[in-house]
């Protein structure tokens, strides 16, 4: 089994609004495409079809099944990725868009350097992630955009300024992206203003032009919580990649865009976001764990049995890497229960989802997912390893598949 770079965000990068902003860990157009032509949701009645991802990311799925005529709805539990994903899908005017450029192109010749204090995000360690030199050059391109365009929204052309800053916040920063979450280099890389000035215009200018092709279909945007979705309409087909149970915070990877954008502002508002997203661990999200309780009598006896084993294994922190496995899998119980009641009959699901590992007992996500499915009347339920992570062995990641019953 090999690693398949090409189900990765990797093969997304040079793929037009597919490699604006890059979210660790994320999968690929090409799987999308794999999926929807194996489920034959094209060439034939397209318009009739209608795909769901509720835990849409960036958006892949979406924009994917736009390019190909598909109607399609996304759900996120984190704003952020809300408004990016409607920004994403925006059809735009290539008129608009020229003008966009020529005037950026033109006042950021002569922008200066802020000089004497400059204000910052309240991250915590902002060091760590930039030089001084380097805060100082996105501090003015921060007030240049915001003075001249204002804050993000959700439907202005000017948010392409604010997804491209968010991406030149990576790329001046040392972030490192080699590991299964983000690390950091050793040191910080101090970068002039001019040169900063330069990568803002060479990040823009290729998504400005990728923003000129039209999505012929429809993606409609959502905020909220995948375990209870009042979801609008019934659904053919859903394709997601829910978070792994693995102790990756969506929050702390995507905490400088957000931090910079102003979707966060302290610790507490990262913490309590975190908690209300299934696999959430960041800040309160891990001390609340000591307190919850699950909801469900109906989880499988091989979850339970793990989540035992996980406990007995650390007397530090056992219990409370079990509980959060346990939490894991009853909040994605309640996510597929709620889901049966908006598929059409028939309708496929299909979970992109990784195992993991605790003091070295692995956590067999595709075969406990497939007993929930089971437990709750879904047919046809198959699972396959679609690559091997780019982390410790034995580590997959897997295609759970199933379908949901006939009307009688």
């Amino acid at each position: 089994m090999k690693q398949r770079s090409d189900y990765t965000f990797k093969y997304n990068i040079k793929n037009g609004r597919h490699g604006w902003l890059r979210l660790t860990p994320a999968y690929s157009i090409k799987l999308v495409k794999e999926i929807l032509q194996r489920d034959s949701l094209f060439p034939a009645d397209i318009q009739a079809q209608n795909i769901l991802d509720p835990f849409c990311g960036t958006a892949t799925t979406g924009v994917v099944a736009a390019e190909y005529g598909l109607n399609c709805t996304l759900y996120d539990i984190n704003p952020f990725l809300v408004w990016f994903c409607k920004i994403k899908s925006k059809n735009f005017k290539t008129a608009n868009l020229d003008m966009l450029v020529e005037k950026v192109g033109k006042d950021i010749l002569d922008l200066q350097l802020l000089e004497g204090n400059f204000w910052l995000p309240p991250m915590k360690n902002i060091e760590r992630w930039w030089s001084e030199e380097t805060l100082r050059s996105l501090s003015t391109l921060h007030d240049f955009i915001t003075t001249k365009w204002g804050q993000p929204d959700s439907k202005s052309d000017y948010n392409l300024l604010w997804i491209a800053f968010a991406r030149l916040c990576i790329e001046t920063s040392a972030a490192d992206f080699n590991h299964i979450s983000v690390s950091f280099k050793e040191s910080t890389t101090s970068h002039e203003w001019q040169a900063v000035k330069e990568m803002f215009m060479a990040i823009l200018l290729p998504m400005i032009n990728s923003a000129k092709t039209d999505l012929p279909g429809n993606v409609t945007i959502l905020e909220g919580d995948s375990r209870l979705l009042q979801y609008e309409g019934l659904y053919d087909t859903v394709i997601t990649s829910p978070p792994y149970p693995n102790r990756i915070s969506y929050i702390r990877e995507l905490r400088p865009y957000m931090y910079w954008l102003g979707f966060l502002e302290s610790g507490e508002e990262a913490g309590e976001l975190d908690w209300k997203a299934i696999g959430g661990t960041w800040g309160c999200a891990t001390s609340r764990l000591s307190t919850w309780t699950r909801e469900n009598s109906h989880l499988p006896k091989q979850l339970l049995d793990t989540c035992k084993v996980i406990e007995e294994s650390d007397t530090k922190n056992g219990k409370l890497m079990a509980t959060y496995v346990c939490k894991f899998f009853d909040d994605m119980y309640i996510h597929l229960d709620n889901l049966r009641s908006h598929l059409q009959p028939n309708a496929t699901i299909n979970y992109i989802l990784g195992n993991s590992s605790f003091y070295g007992h692995f956590v067999d996500t595709d075969a406990i997912v497939m007993e929930m499915l089971k437990e709750l009347n879904y047919t046809n339920i198959s699972s396959k390893i679609i690559r091997k992570r780019n982390s410790k062995s034995n580590l997959y990641e897997y295609l759970i598949s199933a379908s949901y019953p006939a009307a009688a």
